[in-house]
């Protein structure tokens, strides 16, 4: 089902859009710090500029547009309303405070009251989406496994943050038994498994699909995906706290690329099975990110294996890992998903009295083909440099010119954003 004009399902766009903006100047202003600071991705990985960015890339970029469009298209998946759009714009104003804090702290090494100040907005913000997810998806008509997957995956974003913000005070006060860099792998994986992943499969497994025109459907495979990436998490945790072996982390990483395997054989089948044969460029980002999740499985399977066979992890492999998940994977899940949601959004807003006369254009019609075809082939190509100079530092070239076409994805994709939102109906 798809929300249709008039829906008790429909949240007002007044709700959503301001996240997508939100993100989409994050996005831009994340690939400027990502030029400027090309050089420091030949250096360690806990650097003040690299946590800044991968922070502002985490939350500022990837979680924000999540929320905003999640807001949207978790009533859908539960069939029911928002439980409240006050608790929405809470959460957007809390996040839009706390971010930039938190940014500025971790750019400046500031573990004082920048960091702290901003970890606090942010766990509210979390905390206030929590409640609201979690009624919304408890009223609603339907609670299938897909609703368990988004409720799932915010309990893991709201403890993930919380659990940051534990980390930053650990700078000040020493509330844990080791440094913060210490336990920064468990901060990670917990956002990027227990959060990034559960989310875009729950909402994944049903909007792709939706949009393919797709009867496929196998709950069972779905259950079985949750329970293995859940599995694989709470496993990792147990290994992190009370295995010294390093070696026993291949049973969560095993567990997690089985689950990763699961659903791009699940995706493979919707897409098999799908009504629509003509598949327009958007959803083919968006299933082509689908594969990009098992690249970030494998560089992991790398890494463990230098800590097992070398005892000691190669920092520019970490590097790489970080820089696949978040302006790899998540990156081109939105850059796709984007273009699917936001267009129906300003459409439904527009055009829900209009739908039936003849000059109505469709949801498609609003976004740029030309600025998102460019968006795409400065992305792809600014990656894969971007991943060459990483692996293979032979040359700060390769960082700066992948960092350049990044720069320019986000110019390309804030413009197309924009050239939807300020879409005027047609006379």
């Amino acid at each position: 089902m798809i929300v249709t004009p008039g829906s008790s399902t429909h949240t007002s766009s007044r709700v959503v859009i301001p996240f997508y903006v939100y993100a989409a100047l994050c996005f831009l202003l994340s690939a400027v710090l990502l030029l400027l600071s090309a050089d420091v991705f030949q250096q360690h990985y806990f650097h003040p500029k690299i946590l800044a960015i991968t922070h502002l890339m985490a939350i500022g970029w990837g979680t924000m547009v999540i929320l905003g469009a999640s807001h949207q298209l978790v009533p859908v998946i539960c069939e029911g309303k928002l439980y409240s759009e006050k608790l929405a714009y809470v959460s957007f104003a809390l996040a839009a405070i706390g971010i930039p804090i938190l940014v500025y702290g971790f750019f400046t090494f500031n573990m004082g009251n920048p960091a702290k100040w901003g970890g606090r907005f942010v766990v509210l913000a979390f905390l206030s989406y929590l409640i609201n997810l979690g009624k919304t998806i408890a009223n609603g008509k339907s609670e299938n496994v897909h609703a368990i997957f988004v409720f799932t995956s915010v309990f893991w974003l709201f403890l993930t943050a919380f659990f940051g913000l534990a980390l930053v005070y650990n700078f000040t006060y020493p509330l844990m038994p080791h440094d913060s860099l210490h336990y920064l792998p468990l901060h990670a994986h917990a956002g990027v498994v227990g959060w990034f992943l559960l989310l875009v499969i729950g909402v994944g497994s049903r909007l792709i699909p939706m949009f393919l025109i797709s009867k496929y459907s196998n709950p069972k495979l779905l259950w079985v995906i949750y329970f293995g990436i859940n599995g694989a998490l709470i496993s990792y945790i147990f290994i992190f706290y009370f295995v010294d072996n390093y070696i026993w982390t291949f049973v969560p990483g095993l567990l997690l690329l089985i689950s990763i395997l699961l659903f791009v054989r699940y995706a493979y089948q919707a897409f098999h099975y799908r009504i629509r044969k003509q598949v327009d460029d958007p959803m083919r980002l968006s299933l082509l990110s689908v594969t990009m999740a098992v690249l970030p499985i494998f560089l992991l399977i790398v890494i463990i294996v230098s800590m097992v066979v070398a005892a000691h992890e190669k920092t520019n492999v970490v590097l790489a890992y970080g820089f696949m998940i978040f302006f790899g994977w998540i990156t081109a899940i939105i850059l796709g998903m984007t273009f699917k949601t936001l267009p129906f959004i300003v459409w439904n807003k527009i055009y829900h009295n209009r739908a039936a006369f003849k000059n109505t254009p469709n949801p498609k019609d609003l976004v740029s083909s030309l600025l998102f075809k460019a968006m795409g082939l400065c992305y792809i190509i600014g990656f894969v440099l971007f991943i060459v100079g990483v692996l293979a530092p032979v040359s700060i070239y390769f960082l700066q010119g992948g960092a350049l076409l990044l720069v320019f994805t986000a110019i390309f994709y804030n413009w197309n954003v924009m050239q939807i939102l300020w879409h005027r109906p047609t006379p």
